[in-house]
C-alpha cells in the first residue's frame, strides 16, 4: 500500500473517531440537557403550589412520572416523637396508610433518614433493613426501590422513595443521581409549604381562639347584666305614718360575674326586709351559687318570718355532702314605724350602726355558720333598734381585704374613719365615696375580690 493510501485510510479512521465522538458527546449533552429539563420540571412542579397536601401530591405524581416507576411517597420526619409518618396517602387505603408510623432507623425509610444517606434497593424482600408494615396494610408488593432523603438547610425533614421500575426492570446508579438531584428542589419546597402550612394552622387556631374568647366575653357580659338585673338598681323608700326607711346599695365583682349579692324588698305593711352576702368563690361558679341563694331567700321570705328562720330554711336547700361552696350571709327586717330591727348573722362581716349623734357601734349578736356549711344549722335571731336619724352599713369583706400593692389590707379603722368621716352623707354619696376610697388605697392594685355595700337610713 502506498502512503497516499494509508494517509487516506488514517484520514478517514480519524474522521470516523471524531464523528463518534461527536455523536457521543452530543448524547452526553441530550442525556444532561433531558436531564436539567427534568429537574428544571421537577422545580416548576413543586413551586407551583405552596399547599402541602397539594405539594405532596405533585411530589408523588412527579417523581413516578420521571422515574419510571409504579409507585412513590413522601415520609416525612416528627422531631418531637422521632417517628417518621405519612402526611398524604392516597388509595383506598390512605387512611389506614396515614396511622401506620416508623421508628427512626426502621425500614428502610427510618435507615434513610437515620443515616442521611440514598439506597438503591433491587430485591427489597432480601435487604435486611426491609420492614413490611407498610406493604402489609396496603397489600402491595415491593420489588425494589429507590429512598433518599429530604434535606433542607442540613436538616433531614423527610425521605423520598420511588417503587418498582417499571417493565420489569431495575433502577440504576443514574436514576439514584438524578432522584437525589430531584430531591433537592422538593425538600426547599416541602420545607415552605410546611412552615405555610404551620402558619396557617396557627393563624385557624388564633381566630378559633379569639372567636371562643369574644364568645366566652359575650356571654359573660350578658350574665353579667343577667346577674345585676337580680338586684335591685336604684334606692327603695318605704314611709309609714310615724317614720320613713330608705334602702341603697352598690356592687362591683372582681371579675365580669361575682358572687356578693344583696337585696330589699318590702315586707307585710310596715316592714323592710334586706339581705347582703358573700359566695365563698368568685367567677361563673360563684355567680351561679348566689343566684341560687337569692332565688330560693326571695322566694322563702314571707310576712311573719323571722331572718333565722329564712336562713335555717335556705340552708336546708343549699346544703350538699360535695360541695365546697358556702356564702357568708348577713339579712335583716326593720320595722318601720318602731325601729326594731330583728336580723340573723350567718359568719358576716360585722355590720355598723351610725347613731344620730354621730357615734358608731358594730352590730353584735349570736352568730351561726355561713350557708351551705351544716345541713341541721339552726340560724339565731338577734334584736336590735335603729332610731329615727339612724343608719345601718352592711358590706362584704372585699372591702375591709382590698389589698394594696404591698398586700396590705384596707382594715376596719380605715373604713370606721371613713364612715364617721361621711355619717352625715346621702346614700349615694356614702357609697361612691367608699369604692373610690377603697381604690384609692389599692393604688393600681387588681381588685381580688368582690365588693358590695348596703345602707339603710331610718328617717
Amino acid at each position: 500500500m502506498d502512503v497516499a493510501a494509508v494517509v487516506l485510510l488514517f484520514v478517514c479512521l480519524l474522521l470516523i473517531l471524531l464523528w463518534q465522538l461527536s455523536v457521543r458527546k452530543r448524547l452526553i449533552a441530550e442525556r444532561e440537557l433531558g436531564r436539567t429539563m427534568q429537574l428544571f420540571d421537577v422545580s416548576l412542579e413543586v413551586n407551583s403550589t405552596i399547599r402541602k397536601q397539594d405539594l405532596l401530591a405533585k411530589i408523588m405524581d412527579t417523581s413516578s412520572r420521571i422515574m419510571n416507576a409504579e409507585a412513590s411517597s413522601v415520609i416525612l420526619v416528627d422531631e418531637e416523637k422521632g417517628e417518621l409518618y405519612f402526611d398524604l396517602a392516597l388509595g383506598e387505603k390512605g387512611d389506614e396508610v396515614r396511622e401506620i408510623r416508623l421508628k427512626l432507623g426502621e425500614g428502610i425509610a427510618g435507615w434513610v433518614a437515620q443515616t442521611g444517606q440514598s439506597v438503591k434497593v433491587d430485591d427489597a424482600a432480601k435487604d435486611e433493613r426491609w420492614s413490611a408494615k407498610v406493604a402489609k396494610r396496603v397489600d402491595y408488593p415491593t420489588r425494589n426501590m429507590l429512598c433518599v432523603p429530604l434535606v433542607s438547610k442540613d436538616k433531614i425533614i423527610g425521605v423520598l422513595q420511588v417503587l418498582n421500575k417499571r417493565e420489569g426492570t431495575h433502577f440504576t446508579d443514574r436514576d439514584l443521581k438524578l432522584l437525589e438531584s430531584v430531591a433537592s428542589p422538593i425538600a426547599a419546597s416541602l420545607e415552605n409549604a410546611m412552615l405555610y402550612d404551620a402558619l396557617e394552622k396557627s393563624m385557624h387556631a388564633l381566630k378559633t381562639t379569639t372567636a371562643a374568647k369574644e364568645r366566652m366575653e359575650s356571654e359573660l357580659r350578658i350574665a353579667a347584666d343577667i346577674q345585676m338585673g337580680l338586684v335591685p338598681r336604684t334606692e327603695l323608700s318605704i314611709t309609714s305614718s310615724w317614720a320613713a326607711v330608705q334602702a341603697q346599695a352598690v356592687i362591683r365583682p372582681a371579675r365580669e360575674v361575682g358572687g356578693d349579692f344583696y337585696d330589699f324588698f318590702r315586707v307585710g305593711e310596715d316592714c323592710l326586709f334586706f339581705v347582703l352576702g358573700d359566695v365563698s368563690d368568685k367567677g361563673i361558679p360563684a355567680a351561679l351559687f348566689m343566684t341560687v341563694t337569692m332565688t330560693l331567700l326571695k322566694g322563702k321570705m314571707t310576712a311573719g318570718m323571722t331572718p333565722g328562720e329564712l336562713l335555717t330554711a335556705v340552708n336546708r336547700e343549699l346544703y350538699k355532702d360535695d360541695s365546697t361552696m358556702f356564702a357568708t350571709i348577713l339579712c335583716g327586717v326593720l320595722d318601720i314605724g318602731t325601729g326594731r330591727l330583728l336580723y340573723s348573722d350567718g359568719g358576716h362581716c360585722p355590720a355598723y350602726l351610725i347613731r344620730k349623734d354621730g357615734t358608731m357601734e358594730q352590730l353584735k349578736g349570736k352568730k351561726g355558720l355561713p350557708l351551705g356549711v351544716m345541713d341541721d344549722m339552726a340560724y339565731p335571731d338577734n334584736i336590735s333598734y335603729l332610731e329615727q336619724g339612724d343608719r345601718l352599713v352592711v358590706y362584704t369583706d372585699g372591702i375591709t381585704e382590698a389589698e394594696d400593692q404591698w398586700q396590705e389590707q384596707y382594715g376596719f379603722a380605715r373604713l370606721g374613719e371613713l364612715l364617721h368621716k361621711e355619717r352625715a352623707s346621702s346614700q349615694e354619696r356614702l357609697l361612691t365615696h367608699m369604692v373610690e376610697d377603697v381604690d384609692r388605697f389599692a393604688d393600681g392594685a387588681v381588685q381580688s375580690d368582690d365588693m358590695a355595700v348596703l345602707v339603710v337610713d331610718r328617717k
